[in-house]
């Protein structure tokens, strides 16, 4: 099986991240990835916030930034979580968020929850937070977006 691999957005590939875009049904759910690098150059919700790319092999298929308090146990957010359009139903989503998992485990070793939100209406994303073990609780954001929590120490 080919592995997913994580990578930080950079002068050689930001262009290229431009390119990746999700089906127009999917994309009141996902900020583009010029919104997620304004975000990580403005940290509006926390004091860091650091954008990615997902590649398979030297394929670029996705994305995702992580928001979070530095040494924290449980201020860490994934944010802009999405599979390229050409590259959905692959079975990379749910591959891609458990390397995503593995990778926060890794490179954040106080964390003890990963937090994430998620519309409402956003059955497809809500099934495969689910399916990796993210646990809905009673909360939602100041946006209406469902609030899940996954504890992984």
């Amino acid at each position: 099986m080919t592995e997913i691999t994580i990578n930080d957005i950079t002068k050689a590939n930001w262009e290229e991240a431009f390119k990746l875009s999700v089906y127009e049904s999917q994309q009141p759910f996902v900020p583009t990835i010029a919104e997620s690098l304004a975000y990580a150059y403005l940290k509006p919700w926390d004091e860091a916030l650091d954008p990615y790319l997902l590649y398979v092999n030297d394929e670029m298929i996705g994305a995702f930034y992580l928001s979070y308090s530095p040494n924290s146990e449980d201020n860490y957010w994934i944010g802009g979580f999405q599979i390229d359009k050409k590259h959905q139903g692959k079975g990379y989503g749910e591959r891609s968020l458990n390397k995503i998992i593995d990778f926060i485990k890794e490179t954040h070793r106080t964390c003890k929850i990963i937090s994430l939100t998620v519309e409402k209406e956003n059955e497809q994303a809500i099934r495969l937070y689910e399916k990796t073990g993210f646990i809905r609780i009673n909360k939602e954001n100041s946006y209406q977006e469902q609030i899940y929590k996954l504890s992984i120490r």
